[in-house]
Formats: structure tokens, C-alpha cells, sequence
């Protein structure tokens, strides 16, 4: 079932006037049923990602997802690297790709090609100096390959990100099913709005000093979230 406008309003933390006028100026996707306005869940998270929007940590609804998402098993699946070479965007992401692992038979110039390709629709950069390359659709034939890599640049780039600050870090996600595809872009998007995390990505943490956070957080917010719901 897609989203209403009350909906919206609870996963934005915004009022009904603001989503009004939104829609009024084609600002936010939307489609009309008997006069009543409906979001697609995958439309929003797409829209979240390319604009610098606050939500709330119910925007993790939009997954549907039923049994709990770790990022700290999908880092710790990819890699924590540092210092990617490379000028241009596609220099990077290319650099980065060469540094990760890839599971399964999929080839890393299939991956290169799906993340440009995403890239080249409009940039994934978030603010703050974060991207999160991926592709548009899930290129993963098994969950148990999904990983989210994270990747610290020699050099921070232009990502052409609506704030205009230089991207230093990269979030690379490859899914297996749009439901957790959805849910990794909304969780790695949410932490990024946290001051402590985007220190610890600016400071270049070790390894396991990221690791230690996100199952950290896990435990006090998120899995402690599903079990009161």
C-alpha cells in the first residue's frame, strides 16, 4: 500500500501545510486517486536521497521489511577503506570498486557501469560531505553477498551535492531485494544526520572503531525499536 499525506507528514516530521505547498510546487513525487494525492514508497526514498531533507527515524517503514536490518554485518561484509585515489567522480567510484569485494560471479566492471549509470541520473551525494553511489535497482542475486562498503578519499571531490560541500567519504551499497535496498539507503542516510558518526568518518576511524559504533547504535535504537513495536 502507498503512502497518504498523513503518512508523509509523520515520516518527514513536517506539517500538512508544508507537504501542500511541496506538492504545489512539484517539489516532492506524488500521483492523484479520486482527488486524493498517494506517494510510492520507493519514489520517496529516492527523493530523500537526492534531496537534503531531515525525517524521522520512521522513514525505516518504508522497507517493510520484517526481520531486522544490521548495517554492522553489511560493512563488515564490504570493506573500510582509505585514501581512494582519483579527481572526478568516476575516477573514484571506479578506484573503489577495485579495492572491494565482490561476491558471488558478479563482475566489477558490471558494478562500476550500475553505479555510474545512478550517477549519471543524478548525484547520490547527501551533504556533509557523503555519498552514497548505488545502483538503481539491486544487482545481487543473493542476500548473502549484499554488502555496504565504505570507502575515505585521498582527496574530497565535487559531487555535485546540493549542499556544494566536497565529498570525502563513500557509501557503497550493493542490495539483493529493492525491500533491503530501500532500508540500507534510509539507515546509512539517517546515521549520516548524526554529528558523532560524521566525525568519526571525518576523523578516518579504524576499522574497527566504526564497526564497534554502528552495532553499538544497533543495539541502543534500532533492534530496541523493533522489539517495542
Amino acid at each position: 500500500m502507498d503512502l497518504r499525506i498523513k503518512d508523509i507528514v509523520e515520516l518527514l516530521g513536517v506539517s500538512e501545510k508544508t507537504i501542500y505547498r511541496w506538492l504545489k510546487e512539484k517539489k516532492i513525487p506524488a500521483y492523484r486517486i479520486n482527488h486524493q494525492y498517494r506517494f510510492s514508497r520507493s519514489d520517496i526514498n529516492e527523493w530523500l536521497l537526492q534531496n537534503k531533507i531531515n525525517f524521522t527515524e520512521k522513514v525505516f517503514d518504508l522497507s517493510q521489511a520484517k526481520t531486522p536490518l544490521s548495517l554492522r554485518e553489511l560493512v563488515g561484509r564490504g570493506i573500510v577503506e582509505y585514501n581512494i585515489e582519483g579527481n572526478v567522480v568516476g575516477e573514484v567510484i571506479r578506484n573503489a570498486v577495485a579495492s572491494m569485494k565482490i561476491y558471488g560471479n558478479l563482475d566489477k566492471e558490471a558494478v562500476i557501469d550500475a553505479l555510474l549509470s545512478r550517477e549519471e541520473m543524478m548525484s547520490t551525494g547527501i551533504g556533509h560531505g557523503i555519498a552514497i553511489p548505488h545502483p538503481r535497482n539491486p544487482i545481487i542475486t543473493d542476500a548473502g553477498f549484499a554488502s555496504v562498503s565504505i570507502c575515505m578519499l585521498a582527496s574530497a571531490i565535487d559531487f555535485l551535492s546540493l549542499d556544494r560541500v566536497p565529498v570525502h567519504t563513500l557509501f557503497i551499497v550493493l542490495s539483493a531485494n529493492p525491500k533491503r535496498h530501500l532500508e540500507t539507503l534510509s539507515r546509512i542516510s539517517f546515521l549520516c544526520q548524526r554529528e558523532d558518526f560524521r566525525k568519526l568518518l571525518e576523523e578516518r576511524a579504524p576499522r574497527n572503531a566504526i564497526l564497534t559504533y554502528l552495532e553499538n547504535i544497533e543495539k541502543e535504537f534500532f533492534n530496541n525499536k523493533v522489539e517495542t513495536e
